[in-house]
């Protein structure tokens, strides 16, 4: 069976087929009964325009290329629903390809990319191979580098500080008291690495020693590995008085796991997560942790994304801090006065250990 093609709904409408494009690529330059006529037409014979040959008689292609180093993590999922919602609200199609937090094949993601002429590229990350920076600059395209903030952006960066939420989360846990606290990750990818550093030197800024739990081999974050971890942790008779979880799926895991163990979290152990994902609220004690603005990043990267298509011009780097919150719960057991905290503002003084006070050293 053949193809149906523009000339089919042009015969079938009763028009040229030139006026069959205007319908479909611009309705609002014919009148209301002729677009009616046509998308009758389009309807009834199931016709499909062919993008490919309108992108080579275009130097447009109305597409996007969007990378993000996995599609198992729900963090994404807000984002991509907000680069979808602006994108394919404004007529582009959206090409999502994961790179697996490999930087090679977000290099291969790239040069894929380039070749089927995106006209634009959004990037979950900072960290790029030498060949991926230059392939992006040389491309003369739009390039959003969004979840982290970069001392050197290729073009537009929208993101913030992962070191700092790192600091912040890990001084609250100080600020409650607590001596002994403990980092606990899957797998040390760049943006889990700086959450690190923050905990290592708020620990440091304190005489405290950093104790961390890592996954033996690199894992997806999960709450099975997160319940994982923390048996570990507890079978080696290691329990600290707190735990700085990488992100919310971790947190939910150790606080099942507590609750298997019959260790009451915050009166044994005190829990903070990473990303104040849906559930981190409803949970049982209720989990604190970091809020990222995950959802505002994607539709501010899209609604960016737009407007330098539509400039005449192409402008400099330009850079913009998200922020993030401190969301205190129940799982940090806490007395301080709940202000939210953004990576501009000032997370308060640390208290140092007490005189006679011994840290872990």
């Amino acid at each position: 069976m053949r193809r149906i093609t523009l000339d089919d709904v042009a015969s079938l409408a009763g028009v040229s087929p030139i006026t069959v494009s205007r319908v479909l690529r611009k309705p609002a330059t014919v009148s209301e009964t002729l677009r009616l006529r046509v998308i009758e037409a389009v309807q009834k014979l199931g016709y499909v325009p062919n993008v490919a040959a309108s992108r080579l008689a275009s130097s447009r292609t109305h597409t996007i290329g969007v990378i993000v180093p996995t599609l198992y993590n729900v963090i994404f999922a807000e984002y991509l629903f907000a680069l979808h919602e602006v994108l394919i609200a404004a007529g582009f199609q959206v090409v999502v390809v994961n790179s697996r937090y490999s930087e090679v094949e977000e290099e291969n993601a790239i040069k894929a990319l380039l070749g089927q002429r995106v006209e634009a590229i959004i990037i979950a990350g900072i960290h790029h191979t030498a060949l991926s920076r230059q392939l992006l600059v040389q491309a003369r395209l739009p390039v959003v580098q969004t979840f982290e903030l970069s001392d050197d952006p290729i073009d537009l960066n929208i993101g913030m500080s992962q070191e700092h939420a790192g600091h912040v989360a890990t001084r609250h846990l100080i600020d409650c008291g607590f001596r002994r606290i403990a980092f606990l990750t899957g797998n040390l990818d760049h943006r889990a690495q700086s959450r690190f550093d923050g905990y290592h030197n708020a620990m440091q800024e304190v005489g405290l020693k950093s104790l961390e739990m890592i996954a033996h081999r690199p894992r997806h974050s999960s709450v099975a590995l997160g319940s994982e971890l923390f048996g570990e942790m507890d079978d080696r008779g290691d329990l600290p008085e707190a735990i700085f979880c990488t992100d919310d799926n971790l947190a939910l895991g150790a606080m099942q796991e507590c609750r298997k163990r019959r260790i009451r979290v915050p009166d044994d152990i005190s829990i903070i997560g990473f990303h104040d994902l849906e559930f981190s609220a409803c949970a049982a004690p209720s989990l604190s942790s970091i809020a990222t603005r995950r959802y505002e990043t994607g539709r501010l990267a899209a609604e960016k994304v737009l407007l330098a298509l539509d400039a005449a011009t192409k402008s400099g780097p330009e850079q913009i801090d998200m922020g993030f919150a401190l969301v205190v719960r129940e799982s940090t057991s806490s007395d301080l006065v709940f202000t939210n905290r953004t990576s501009n503002s000032s997370a308060g003084a640390i208290r140092p250990p007490n005189e006679g006070e011994q840290s872990d050293d």
